[in-house]
C-alpha cells in the first residue's frame, strides 16, 4: 500500500495535470514558433526572451526578461535572476551581456552578471511539445553572499488576475485585489507566501490566462509583490540552490490559447470628435491573422436612438506597422453637425461629435483642473474634497556633495551657492507643481511650461476664470472665480519658484526632490509627507519646538551651476515679464531685470558651466541660448539678442523642425534677410513631410524609447503651426491636426483619449499623485503609446504604475492647452 504522502502527490500530479488536457475550444502552447523578430509565437500567445531591457532612467520598469503577451496582452515580465522575492523599483538588477538565438534548436539564451558579487548566469528558453522549457544555468556555484537570496523571479501582472484563482500542487486560492501579510524587508524580513509547490495553475477555469509551471526539482513560490510597494505584481520564484553549477533551476511553461484566437478590430479615431471643416479619417487595427474584409459604415444617432446610415466604404489594406495590419476609413465628406459611430463587423465607436465647437472646451479640464491639482506650497480646495494640503513648506536644506540622487538628480563637488550641505536655503517654498505623479519641483520641467502658457497667452489671449488663488492663505478653489485670469495665475505661479531660485542662490538650480527613497514613493496627500517644519539637527528626531524640528524630512535643493539651465530659466522669465505686466508689475520688473543679468553673466564666461546629470540640468547648450534669445528679444528688442540668434543658427539649422517656434517667432524681430533663411529651411522640411507622415497609418512620429511619444507628437504638432503660420504655403494645416487626432484615440493599442476627462471614453486609470486608488486627475496628458521591442505598442488602461506609458507630467499639460487652441485658431482660417 502506498504510504499518505504518496497517494497525495499522485493525487495532485493527476488533478494538476487534468486540467492541461486540451478541452473543446482551446488549444496548448506547442505550436510556438521562433519567428523571424526573435520571439516565440503562436496565435493567442508570444513569449519574449530579453527582447528588451530594463529602464536605463528608473532601473526596473517591469519591461524586461522572460515576457508573455497572453491573448493580446502582455501579462507576464522580469523573467530573471532577481535578488529579492518581492524586487521593488530601485532593487539591483543584473547587467545584460548577450543573447543567443539558436533557430535549429528553436532556443533563445541571454546571458546577464551580477557584477559586484562576481555572478554570472544565462537564461535559456527552448521550444518542446508542451510549450517551452526555461533553464538557469551556472557556469560556478552561487556566490556565498547570494546564498538564500538569488533565485529566478517570473511576475505576473495583478490586473490580469485579479478575480481568478490558482493551484499550487493539491492547494487552492484566490488571487487577492488588494494585497495583505507582511512586507518583504530587503534583508531582514522575508514575505507572505501565497502558496509554495512544484506546480502552479495560474487561472485554471479561465482559458484567456490560464497558464502552467512546473518545476523539475526546486519549489516554486508565489508571493504578492504589491504588498511590499503598490506597483508589485505577484511573482513565481524559484530559490538559486547553493553549491551547484550547470542547470540549477528547470521549469516547464504552458500558456493555454483559444483555438484559432484572433484579436477583435480596434476603431481608432477622435473620443472629442471632429470639425465639420477638417479631415476624418479613422484608422482599423487588425490581427495579422484577420483575414475578413467588412465594410466600414458610418451611423448618425438621432434623439429617439435611432441610427441611420450615412456612409459606407470597403477598405483597402494600409499596410503593417509593427504587429498589426491596418486600413483607414476616411468620411472627411461628412460634414453635418451630431452625433455619429462607426462600425466596422462586430465592433462599434461609442459616440463622437461632428461640430463647430468640438474643441471648445477640451483644453479647459487641463487649466482648471489638472495645473492647479499639481501647485506645491497650496492647499488645493474643490468643493467637498480637498485633493492636498500645503505641503513642503520646510523648502529646502542643501544636497550633499559629489551625491548623485535616485531620480536623476546630482550635486557635483561644490554646492555653487552660500550653504553648506544640509543647510537650509530660505526663500525656496514658494510656488511650482509637482512635476508628475511624483512631488519633484524640476526645473527644467517649469520653465517649459511657462514659457507655453506665455505663448498660449499671447497668442490665444485665454481670459478664463473659474479658479480662486490666495497666496496669503496658500489656498486654491476650485470652480470659484476671483476676477483673475487662471492662465495668468498659473504663469505666476511657475514663475514664483523659478524666480525663487535667483533671488536664494543667484542661478538656476537643477531642482529640488525628496531626501529619501521612503518619501519619494509617497502616495496621496502630499502634506504628510513632512512635518513642514525647517530641519534641525541640534534637535532629536521628533523633536520640536513648533518652528523647527529634529525629523529629517525636508527636501534637498540640488544647486550645481548649469548654463543651459540659467538659459532655460531666464528665457521663461523673460517671456513671464511680458505677461505679468499690468497683473503683477513688481515681479514682471525683477523677471526681465534678472534675465538681463543672468544673460550678461553668462555671455562674460570664459566657458559655460556644462555641469550635466540626468534630464535636471537643461537640454542642449544651443537650444536654451536660443530660447532665452528669443525671448529676450521680444521682450526687450535689444539687437544684441538678434545678433545672439543669428550666431546660433548654422548650428541649430540642421534640426530646423523641432526649433521651429523659437526662430520663427524670433523672425519678426530680425533682420528682412533672416525671413529668407527661414523660408528655405521651411521648403526642406516640406519635402520631409510625406516621410514623415507614412511611416504609420497614423500619420506622427511614434517613437519608440522607453518613455511614451505623445509630448513628441505634440510639439511636433505645435511646430506644424508655427511653420504654417509663417509659410501656409508649406505645410498643410492637417499636420496639425493629426497631432490631436492621434492624443484622443486614432493612435495604436486602444483608442481612449489620452487626455484625462477629455473625449467619451478617455484615460480613467493613469500614474498621478492618487494612483494607489486607480484614479485619475481631469485634464491630465499621459505619455501615450509605449513601443516594446520588436514590435508590441502597449498603454494599459488596469494598471496605472506604468510610468512611461501612463504617467502624467505638467508640461504636457501646458503644451496640450497650446495644441487645442492652435487648432481652433487654424479651423478660423
Amino acid at each position: 500500500m502506498l504510504s499518505r504522502p504518496t497517494r497525495l502527490h499522485l493525487f495532485a500530479t493527476f488533478f494538476s495535470v487534468a486540467f492541461l488536457l486540451p478541452q473543446s475550444g482551446w488549444s496548448d502552447s506547442s505550436k510556438l514558433v521562433l519567428n523571424e523578430k526573435d520571439y516565440f509565437e503562436t496565435p493567442g500567445l508570444n513569449l519574449m526572451v530579453f527582447s528588451n531591457w530594463y529602464d536605463g532612467l528608473f532601473s526596473d520598469s517591469k519591461t524586461s526578461g522572460i515576457e508573455l503577451i497572453h491573448h493580446g496582452v502582455r501579462t507576464a515580465t522580469n523573467g530573471d535572476i532577481r535578488l529579492n522575492a518581492t524586487p521593488e523599483q530601485w532593487d539591483m538588477i543584473p547587467q545584460f551581456k548577450e543573447r543567443k538565438i539558436n533557430r535549429a534548436e528553436q532556443s533563445i539564451e541571454a546571458f546577464m552578471r551580477y557584477p559586484n558579487d562576481n555572478f554570472d548566469f544565462s537564461i535559456k528558453v527552448t521550444k518542446n511539445q508542451n510549450g517551452v522549457h526555461i533553464a538557469v544555468n551556472l557556469p560556478k556555484p552561487l556566490p556565498a553572499s547570494l546564498e538564500g537570496k538569488a533565485g529566478f523571479n517570473l511576475e505576473f501582472l495583478p490586473a490580469a488576475y485579479f478575480h481568478q484563482a490558482f493551484m499550487m500542487d493539491n492547494t487552492t486560492g484566490i488571487f487577492p485585489v488588494y494585497p495583505g501579510g507582511a512586507k518583504e524587508i530587503n534583508n531582514s524580513i522575508e514575505p507572505t507566501l501565497l502558496a509554495s509547490g512544484k506546480h502552479l495553475v495560474l487561472a485554471p477555469n479561465n482559458t484567456e490566462r490560464r497558464v502552467s509551471i512546473e518545476s523539475n526539482s526546486n519549489l516554486l513560490e508565489l508571493y504578492d509583490g504589491r504588498s511590499k510597494a503598490q506597483n508589485g505584481w505577484f511573482v513565481v520564484r524559484s530559490k538559486i540552490p547553493a553549491g551547484k553549477s550547470g542547470t540549477v533551476i528547470e521549469w516547464q511553461l504552458n500558456a493555454d490559447t483559444l483555438k484559432d484566437w484572433v484579436r477583435e478590430p480596434m476603431i481608432a479615431h477622435s473620443q472629442v470628435g471632429y470639425h465639420p471643416a477638417q479631415e476624418k479619417v479613422a484608422v482599423i487595427e487588425l490581427d495579422k491573422n484577420d483575414k475578413t474584409n467588412p465594410p466600414a459604415k458610418l451611423f448618425k444617432i438621432a434623439a429617439d436612438g435611432t441610427e441611420n446610415l450615412v456612409l459606407e466604404k470597403n477598405l483597402n489594406n494600409w499596410g503593417k506597422y509593427l504587429r498589426y495590419e491596418y486600413r483607414q476609413f476616411d468620411f472627411s465628406k461628412v460634414q453635418e453637425e451630431g452625433l455619429y459611430r462607426i462600425a466596422y463587423g462586430e465592433q462599434k465607436t461609442e459616440p463622437f461629435r461632428i461640430a463647430k465647437d468640438v474643441y471648445a472646451s477640451a483644453w479647459q479640464p487641463s487649466l482648471d483642473m489638472y495645473l492647479p491639482i499639481q501647485m506645491d506650497h497650496m492647499l488645493i480646495n474643490e468643493a467637498y474634497r480637498v485633493w492636498h494640503g500645503a505641503s513642503h513648506l520646510d523648502d529646502a536644506l542643501q544636497a550633499p556633495v559629489n551625491h548623485e540622487h535616485f531620480d536623476l538628480y546630482a550635486q557635483g563637488p561644490t554646492t555653487d551657492t552660500p550653504y553648506k550641505p544640509g543647510e537650509h536655503i530660505p526663500g525656496l517654498n514658494i510656488g511650482g507643481w509637482f512635476d508628475a505623479g511624483d512631488f519633484d519641483i524640476r526645473t527644467q520641467t517649469h520653465y517649459d511650461v511657462v514659457m507655453n502658457l506665455v505663448a498660449t497667452w499671447e497668442r490665444f489671449g485665454l481670459k478664463r476664470d473659474v479658479t480662486t488663488v490666495d497666496y496669503n492663505k496658500r489656498l486654491v478653489d476650485l470652480h470659484v472665480a476671483d476676477g483673475k485670469p487662471d492662465l495668468l495665475q498659473q504663469i505666476e505661479h511657475g514663475t514664483l519658484a523659478l524666480i525663487a531660485q535667483h533671488r536664494a542662490v543667484g542661478h538656476a538650480i537643477p531642482g529640488i526632490v525628496e531626501a529619501h527613497i521612503e518619501q519619494y514613493t509617497h502616495l496621496g496627500d502630499a502634506i504628510t509627507k513632512t512635518d513642514n517644519l525647517i530641519y534641525d539637527a541640534k534637535k532629536q528626531d521628533g523633536e520640536s519646538d513648533g518652528f523647527k524640528s529634529g525629523t529629517f524630512d525636508d527636501r534637498w535643493a540640488f544647486t550645481s551651476r548649469s548654463t543651459p539651465l540659467n538659459y532655460g530659466s531666464i528665457a521663461a522669465l523673460a517671456a513671464a515679464s511680458r505677461a505679468l505686466k499690468g497683473y503683477n508689475d513688481s515681479l514682471a520688473t525683477e523677471c526681465i531685470t534678472t534675465a538681463k543679468k543672468v544673460w550678461d553673466e553668462e555671455a562674460a564666461k570664459a566657458k559655460p558651466d556644462m555641469f550635466k546629470h540626468g534630464n535636471t540640468t537643461g537640454g542642449k547648450l544651443e537650444d536654451e541660448k536660443l530660447k532665452a534669445a528669443t525671448e529676450l528679444l521680444i521682450a526687450t528688442g535689444d539687437k544684441k539678442y538678434a545678433q545672439a540668434i543669428d550666431q546660433l543658427l548654422p548650428s541649430i539649422q540642421k534640426d530646423f523642425a523641432m526649433r521651429a517656434s523659437w526662430l520663427l517667432r524670433a523672425m519678426p524681430y530680425m533682420p528682412k534677410e533672416f525671413a529668407g533663411k527661414m523660408r528655405k529651411l521651411a521648403e526642406a522640411y516640406q519635402k520631409a513631410i510625406p516621410a514623415i507622415e507614412s511611416k504609420n497609418p497614423f500619420g506622427v512620429t511614434i517613437t519608440e524609447a522607453g518613455w511614451a511619444g505623445n509630448g513628441w507628437v505634440i510639439r511636433s504638432a505645435i511646430n506644424n503651426y508655427y511653420i504654417h503660420k509663417a509659410f501656409p504655403d508649406l505645410v498643410s494645416r492637417e499636420s496639425v491636426f493629426k497631432g490631436l487626432n492621434y492624443l484622443y484615440g486614432t493612435h495604436p493599442a486602444h483608442n481612449l483619449s489620452f487626455v484625462s476627462n477629455v473625449g467619451t471614453h478617455a484615460k480613467e486609470v493613469a500614474y498621478g499623485m492618487n494612483r494607489a486608488d486607480f484614479t485619475s486627475i481631469p485634464g491630465g496628458v499621459v505619455p501615450g503609446v509605449l513601443v516594446l521591442k520588436p514590435d508590441y505598442p502597449e498603454n494599459h488602461e488596469d494598471w496605472p504604475f506604468f510610468w512611461g506609458e501612463n504617467e502624467y507630467v505638467v508640461d504636457e499639460a501646458a503644451i496640450y492647452i497650446f495644441l487645442v487652441n492652435a487648432v481652433q485658431d487654424l479651423l478660423k482660417e
